[in-house]
Parts: C-alpha cells; structure tokens; sequence
C-alpha cells in the first residue's frame, strides 16, 4: 500500500489550497481515509476523515465548514478542499487508510494502518 500526498504550498491567510491524495494497493471503498496534521511542536492531530463509499464524513471542531474531504473511488483518490485557512492550519498535512473500514474510529490515529509521507502547508499572516 502507497499514499502519496501532494498540494501543499505557501498561501496567505483567508486562502485556499486542496489536497490530493494518491492511494495504491487497496481499494479506496473499503477503507476509512483520513487526514490528519502535525504543527511544529505538537501532536499529530486528526483533521478530517471519510468513509468507504463516502457515506460518513467527520471533521475536527477547528476546520468544520472551511474544509471539505471527499474521495473518487473510481481513481482512488482523496481530496481535503481546504478554505479561509488561517495562520494556525500550517502543519505538514498527511493521508491515512484505515483498510477495517471502522467509521467509528475516524478520528483516532492508532486506527489508521498505512500513512502517506505528509505535505507541508503554510499559511501566512
């Protein structure tokens, strides 16, 4: 299995950027796909998840109506549209595959099997 996540950039607060995340060697429909994110100094933390088929979507508190995840099976690919984003959203942004399938887990790191390499974003004030 290979996540490949790409899209990062530099961009000024109240823009925006979309992430892209390339999944081989698995079926997307049967795996939870998360994004999650790490700042300088801290935690991994969860970002935003959605499930196989695409009929769960779960978002932490900070992003929830600025970013929006969404999956095209059909090219096993994952998105996370992210909007207004602000000073605090830089981190370096990864992709997750949780292949249990478990919506209930979305949000939790230890869920997730296989993780992309991470693509950095900034914003700037």
């Amino acid at each position: 299995v290979q996540l490949q996540a790409s899209g990062g950039g530099l961009v000024q607060t109240g823009g925006s950027l979309r992430l892209s995340c390339a999944a081989s060697g698995l079926i997307l429909s049967r795996n939870v796909m998360g994004w999650f994110r790490r700042a300088p100094g801290k935690e991994r933390e969860f970002v935003s998840a959605i499930s196989g088929l695409g009929r769960r979507t779960k978002y932490e508190d900070s992003v929830k109506g600025r970013f929006t995840v969404s999956a095209d099976n059909a090219k096993n690919m994952v998105y996370l549209q992210m909007n207004s984003l602000k000073p605090e959203d830089t981190a370096v942004y990864y992709c997750a595959a949780d292949p249990d399938n478990n919506p209930y887990g979305m949000a939790a790191v230890g869920s997730y099997e296989y993780w992309g390499q991470g693509t950095q974003v900034t914003v700037s004030s």
